[in-house]
Order: structure tokens, then sequence, then C-alpha cells
């Protein structure tokens, strides 16, 4: 009788558990690309390779003494990491994984909620740290990742119209034959630089502009806090990627080639990070309104179109 209640939070931790310990890794992916690509190595002294340099960073950052500015709001701030961390690992849930943990059919509209929600932390997170460049990197992400979402929400309704469901194992089953990402190239591109956009990734990382603006809405924060903060971002990432892989690489979950495609757009964020400079801060919200909005509006039409067109055929 309990064990139907115990299964899901034992499988969310499971779940939780294997999110921390990929995004461990994939910080220790970036500092080893990014170090070849700068010709020097990276983390290499702490372990095998350096394999255990984020476990030790992990233990520096949460044992190092938390401080707080006096003329902070001291709930907001306390709870806007956790917050930012917690919808970070929950959007996890709407993916349908081997062992069927939480399978539902509004699964998009579920990551839709929770990719809306993040906006709030990075906002409590620059406004409650009551310093002036916190303030000003909370702004600029928060109308960056507002603008970014509206492309990503059209490009996934698009798929919505074609596929005729919100449930992510559809993308499997329309995917059999040929990849999205074949049939929809641009759309691909579009999303992938959305993405990136999205997790305030270079090109786009003017929250945590360093040359700028020290470290964006992040910059009252330090030890613990800052490391949720930090985790956050990565299991986002870590995520876009499984769902870019999910949406235009053939969402075939059940096999290992899949984390393999996973891993590989994980390696591409990290790329555009070594080899890009960033962008100018207007020239990306012309990007946004002028280029990515007329285009997935376009394409939203085209799948409108196209579906009634083919019901036409059938009936």
């Amino acid at each position: 009788m309990y064990i139907d209640y115990f299964m899901p939070l034992i499988s969310g931790l499971i779940l939780v558990i294997c999110v921390m310990v990929g995004v461990a890794f994939l910080t220790l992916l970036e500092r080893k690309v990014l170090g070849y690509i700068q010709i020097r190595k990276g983390p290499n002294k702490v372990g095998i390779f350096g394999l255990l340099q984020p476990f030790s960073d992990a233990v520096k950052l949460f044992v190092k003494e938390q401080t707080y500015p006096l003329v902070s709001n001291y709930l907001s701030y306390y709870i806007a990491p956790i917050f930012s961390l917690f919808l970070a690992l929950i959007i996890w849930l709407c993916v349908p994984y081997l062992v069927k943990l939480y399978s539902f059919n509004l699964g998009v509209l579920f990551f839709l909620c929770c990719l809306s929600l993040g906006v709030y932390s990075i906002m409590i997170a620059g406004w409650s740290s009551n310093s002036n460049y916190a303030l000003l990197g909370g702004l600029r992400s928060v109308a960056q990742t507002i603008s970014y979402e509206v492309s990503l929400v059209l490009i996934l309704l698009s798929f919505i119209f074609f596929i005729g469901g919100y449930n992510m194992l559809m993308f499997y089953e329309y995917q059999l034959n040929v990849w999205f990402i074949f049939l929809f190239f641009p759309m691909g591109m579009v999303w992938f630089a959305s993405s990136l956009a999205e997790t305030n990734r270079t090109p786009f990382d003017f929250a945590e502009g360093e040359s700028e603006l020290v470290s964006g809405f992040n910059v009252e924060y330090s030890s613990g806090s800052f490391a949720l903060i930090f985790l956050a971002e990565y299991a986002s990432i870590l995520f876009m990627s499984m769902l870019f892989s999910i949406v235009f690489l053939g969402a075939d979950l059940f096999s290992f080639f899949f984390f393999l495609k996973l891993t590989f757009i994980s390696y591409l964020f990290i790329w555009v990070r070594g080899t890009l400079p960033r962008f100018r801060y207007d020239k990306l919200m012309y990007l946004a309104w002028k280029c990515y909005l007329p285009f997935s509006l376009n394409y939203l039409m085209f799948f409108f179109l196209l579906k009634i067109f083919m019901l036409m055929i059938l009936f």
C-alpha cells in the first residue's frame, strides 16, 4: 500500500542526485574544454584527471562563511537561490523516463510554467540585495529572459500544432523515421540560440557580464547561496540540452545514444562560450524582437495552416 507513495519520492530523490552529479561533471567538462580552447590544461590536480575537482569546489563553497548585506531584505535574499534551484530541479519531472517516473500528458505545459517562474527568482535576487549593481543586473537579465521566452514558446507551440498534443513521448513517435532537425533546421538553430539566451550563456551573458557588471544579479551572493545559483544555471543548461534532443534529435529516451546526443548539445553550449564574444545589449533585443519573433510567428502560421490542410485531406 505505502509503496505507491514512497516509490515516486524515492525515484524523485534519485533523479535529483543524478542531475546534481551530472551538473558537477558538466562544470568539469566546461573547465576542461575552455582550458584546451585556450591552449592550457583544465583542472588536473584533484583526483585522476581532476575528476574530483567539482566535489572539492562544492565542499569549499558550502563550508565558507555565509555573509549577508546589512541593508538586504533578509528573507527574500535568502530564499531566492533556493527557489531558483528548486525550479531548475522540478522541471526535470516533465521528461518521460524509462521508469515512468511522472509521465503526464501536459509535460510541455508544465515545462513552460516552470520556465516562466524562473524569471521571478532572478528578479527577487537582484531586488532583495538592495544593491544598485545587483538590481541593474537583475533588470537586464529579466528583460533578456522574457524576450527570448517568447520565441521559445512560439516554436514549441508550432510543434504542439504539428504533433497534436502536449506529451513529450509524442515527439518520439513522430521522429521514428526522420528527425525534426532535418525537416526544420532553421527552427532548430533559432531554438538553440534562444536556449543560450534563456540560460544566460555566452554570447548572451549580460546578467553576469563580468567585464562590465562584476557579476550581475548575484553580485552580493557568496559561498553556499552562490553555489545554489550556479547549480541552478547548469541544471537548466543540462535540461535545455535534453529538451533540444527530445524536440529535434529523435526523442529515443530509452537508448544510450540519446544521452550521447544530450552530451554533444551540452558540449556545444561550452564550445560557443569558448569561441564567441559577447553581444551588445541593444543588438540582443533587436535579435529577439525583430528577427526571432517574426520568424517564429511565421512558422507558427505555417504549421497551423499545414495542420488544417492535413485534416481537410483526411476528412
